[in-house]
């Protein structure tokens, strides 16, 4: 029978271009190549941290759920309103910084190192289970997508739970092959933990699959791996379920809470509201938007196409089980964002798209293996479409990061404005882009309506009777009853926020 044809650097490849299994400096190292090549992954991370501070984090100010997740451990202001959805684990990895500053650009560094750390300590638990140079491809194509350096320096939960959805799925692999290896069990639980930590529900969409396939494939049925699978869920979510209860009345009631807020979970198909999104949208809500730059998505249409082709092309290699467990898990926690929700963010779908760059990355390297009279051409051709994918990604984030940066510009004016006009701490601010000027002028932040209602409107005006309290309003829609004697001022407009202004209580001094 004809030996089938495996990754370059496996620890069973013996062709030329793979590394004997024994020889007279022993077996090769560990991840499946040459000892250089174990470094390359590290040296993805630290590409990734430089590109992040050159390219994102220089005046780069806190987005809207920053500011809430920032504010419950920071020192500019009050905390906000902490709504349903949300879970406090991003808060902890800002902590050690917001706590001690508020200098924003403090926090930028901060998070854009752990973030190269995670994405080196993710690939990590792959090291045994995939060659390095795979490995490192994977990483690669996962941190060049624009939301992904975007996203890094900032105290959002998603890339995080991205780290932790490929470490826990490495982990699982270890785990499942060799029943004595105490550490990936280690790792396992506490790879699915922190993924709980940072988004609850996710980690139930990441354990289904690994479960399913411990159930399923009969070297895998081990209890030992649902405990620890069940063990790490419960875990990193007990803070989440213990303020279940304390706050909302149990479990089902803010997991109901949290579907209205997020405006009703249920089938909906968000395909083409993520292919949208693409085009440099970080929330695409209501997504009701024309797709005017489609080869923004052409990397996302083809996704399907490569997955497969990776699967494909580890169907006959050692590799096999890793690759279709990846794949299949990857798949598993797109659904949620692609099926049950009415608008998109990129940023949804980082979990996924760390997943499903292995694969990629397999088909990749094997395309690209053969020494044959087509390699040529076809290295041509993978690193021709590789450059005009960086060049689109790369022109997004600076569309992206330049429009932040004039919106964060022109908070820094707005929150000028307001303590000129007297709301100084002790303040509360309420209205339209309240939250964020709010924290930034050392105010608590507080709604009567919506999701972050917190306050009645009888409260707001007990509240300005001692303290200043500010209306922020815009579209010349009308000033609430209690605040219509206030006096009005203009103030710079924000993008979708035209004739915006402020109506000050006369508690505020001069």
């Amino acid at each position: 029978m004809q030996e089938p044809r495996l990754l370059p650097g496996s620890p069973h490849d013996r062709s030329p271009s793979g590394p004997p299994r024994t020889g007279p400096h022993g077996p090769p190292p560990p991840g499946g190549g040459p000892a250089g090549a174990r470094m390359w992954p590290a040296a993805v991370a630290a590409v990734f941290v430089v590109a992040q501070l050159t390219l994102v984090a220089p005046g780069l100010g806190l987005g809207w759920d920053e500011t809430v997740y920032v504010s419950q451990v920071g020192r500019q202001g009050p905390a906000a309103f902490f709504s349903a959805p949300r879970a406090r684990g991003v808060t902890f990895l800002a902590a050690p910084v917001a706590a001690l500053t508020t200098s924003t650009g403090a926090l930028r560094v901060w998070l854009a190192v752990l973030s190269g750390v995670g994405l080196f300590l993710a690939l990590r638990a792959w090291r045994s289970l995939l060659p390095a140079r795979v490995v490192a491809l994977a990483g690669a194509l996962l941190a060049t997508l624009w939301f992904t350096l975007y996203y890094g320096p900032q105290v959002m939960p998603n890339l995080w739970v991205a780290y932790g959805s490929l470490a826990a799925v490495g982990f699982f692999l270890r785990a499942a092959r060799d029943p004595g290896d105490s550490r990936a069990l280690v790792g396992l639980g506490l790879a699915v933990g922190f993924v709980a930590l940072m988004r609850p529900p996710d980690a139930v969409w990441l354990v289904l699959p690994l479960a399913a396939a411990s159930l399923l494939v009969r070297a895998w049925r081990r209890p030992l791996l649902l405990c620890v699978l069940a063990a790490g869920a419960l875990a990193g979510g007990a803070e989440w379920l213990v303020e279940a209860y304390v706050r909302y009345g149990g479990l089902a009631a803010r997991l109901r809470r949290a579907g209205e807020i997020q405006g009703g979970l249920g089938w909906h198909v968000a395909v083409d509201d993520h292919v949208r999104a693409l085009g440099g949208r970080t929330l695409c809500r209501p997504c009701d938007v024309p797709w005017r730059h489609p080869v923004t998505a052409l990397w996302f249409l083809a996704l399907p196409l490569l997955v497969a082709g990776g699967v494909r092309a580890a169907a006959r290699t050692p590799h096999r089980t890793a690759v279709n467990l990846v794949a299949v898990t990857g798949l598993v926690l797109a659904v949620p964002y692609l099926f049950t929700v009415d608008y998109a963010a990129p940023r949804f779908l980082l979990p996924a798209y760390a997943l499903l760059a292995l694969p990629v990355a397999v088909l990749l390297v094997r395309l690209v293996r053969p020494r044959t009279a087509w390699r040529p051409a076809l290295v041509g051709l993978c690193a021709l479409a590789l450059v005009g994918h960086l060049v689109v990604q790369y022109t997004v984030l600076g569309s992206v990061t330049r429009r932040v940066r004039s919106d964060t510009a022109t908070h820094v004016r707005i929150a000028a404005e307001l303590r000129a006009r007297g709301v100084r701490p002790p303040c509360v601010v309420t209205g339209e882009e309240a939250i964020r000027l709010a924290y930034r002028a050392g105010c608590a932040s507080r709604q009567p309506t919506g999701p972050d209602a917190s306050i009645t409107p009888a409260g707001l005006a007990r509240t300005a009777a001692r303290q200043p309290v500010a209306v922020l309003l815009s579209h010349g829609r009308p000033a609430p009853a209690y605040a219509r004697d206030w006096p009005a001022y203009p103030l710079p407009d924000l993008p979708l926020r035209p004739d915006f202004r402020v109506l000050v209580s006369p508690s505020a001094g001069p």
